[in-house]
C-alpha cells in the first residue's frame, strides 16, 4: 500500500463520522465502481478517523482497501469519498483507547476482538479526498 497524504477533515465531517456508532464503508473496484457498503465501527483520534477489521488482515473489505485504497464512507445521509492509508503504529495505544471509550458498553461481547492484535494490525486511517 502506498503512502497517502493526510488531508484534514472538515470539523462537521469529523464530528458526523467520528461520532457515529457505526458507519457504512465501501471500497472501489479496479473499474471504479463501488462494492456494496458494509457497517463498521469508527473512531476519531484528534483530527483523524480510523477503522479496523475485527477479522484482521484477512477481512475482505480490509484486503480490498489495501489493494485499491480509494472508497467511500457514509453515516445517515452524510457521505465522503476517502482514501485508506496505513495507520501509524505509534498511535496504536491511543486508537485502542478510543475504541475502549467509545464502545465500552459492548463489554466482553464485541469489544475484545476490536482490541486484539489481529484487529490492531488491520487498522487504517480514513483520509478525505480533496
Amino acid at each position: 500500500m502506498t503512502t497517502v497524504p493526510t488531508l484534514a477533515w472538515p470539523a462537521d465531517d469529523l464530528e458526523q463520522f467520528g461520532g457515529a456508532d457505526e458507519i457504512s464503508i465501501s471500497t472501489r473496484r479496479p473499474d471504479g465502481s463501488l462494492r456494496p457498503f458494509v457497517p463498521i465501527w469508527i473512531v476519531a483520534v484528534g483530527e483523524a478517523l480510523y477503522v479496523r477489521s475485527h477479522r484482521g488482515t484477512g477481512g475482505a473489505w480490509y484486503q480490498h482497501a489495501t489493494q485499491h485504497p480509494v472508497g467511500s464512507i457514509r453515516s445517515g445521509d452524510h457521505h465522503a469519498d476517502v482514501t485508506f492509508a496505513p495507520a501509524d503504529q505509534t498511535q496504536r495505544e491511543v486508537i485502542d483507547a478510543a475504541y475502549r471509550a467509545k464502545y465500552a458498553r459492548y463489554g466482553d461481547t464485541y469489544l475484545p476482538p476490536m482490541l486484539a492484535d489481529q484487529a490492531g494490525d488491520a487498522t487504517l486511517r480514513v483520509v478525505p479526498q480533496p
